[in-house]
């Protein structure tokens, strides 16, 4: 398998920041949803959220990265069998995934800062607070937080079985090629 993506198939490099974005992004839902539950007494009440937020924040960075690298590789060719409708969702689903996952990192930015303290990443280095103290911004980020990871997962199911449709209805490689398969199906 190439590393780089051709107009035929992706390569290593974007279908493993898909999976292990996919991955990391389901996990964080979980932890997050199961976080926001935890008493002060609880041991996981430091723990959880510390590694919330470096995940967050090292998610950031790989999705710029994801970004730079989407648009510096050629985006192999739309798959023909499935209606052209069906292509239009597609680049409206990726794209709204995108920007659920950016409202997603600055939100999360605007809770982790709201006390005006930078965010410490994995213990190596500390993101800065850019903004002054403010509870009620970090209140309404955090509902806008909830309300975009929810959506997001939505869409994520959504995503997955479009793929999984594909795959059986149509017969096409739209899973497999993100597997590392480039043939038809």
């Amino acid at each position: 398998m190439q590393i780089r993506n051709t107009t035929h198939a992706y390569g290593w490099v974007s279908i493993t920041l898909h999976w292990v974005m996919a991955l990391l992004l389901i996990g964080m839902y979980f932890v997050g949803d199961y976080m926001v539950e935890l008493t002060y007494y609880d041991p996981l009440y430091h723990t959880l959220p510390f590694w919330h937020k470096s995940i967050g924040i090292a998610l950031g960075f790989a999705l710029l990265f994801r970004l730079v690298w989407n648009f510096s590789n050629p985006k192999p060719a739309t798959i023909q069998g499935a209606p052209e409708f069906t292509h239009r969702l597609a680049k409206l689903g990726h794209l709204a995934l995108y920007g659920l996952l950016v409202v997603l990192l600055i939100s999360g930015y605007l809770i982790s800062t709201a006390k005006g303290k930078g965010i410490e990443v994995f213990g190596l280095f500390e993101l800065p607070a850019l903004l002054a103290s403010n509870e009620q911004r970090g209140e309404i980020a955090g509902e806008v937080h909830e309300i975009a990871a929810t959506l997001f997962m939505l869409l994520v199911a959504v995503h997955a079985l479009a793929a999984i449709f594909h795959h059986v209805y149509w017969k096409d490689n739209t899973l497999t090629r993100m597997l590392g398969r480039s043939s038809q199906a």
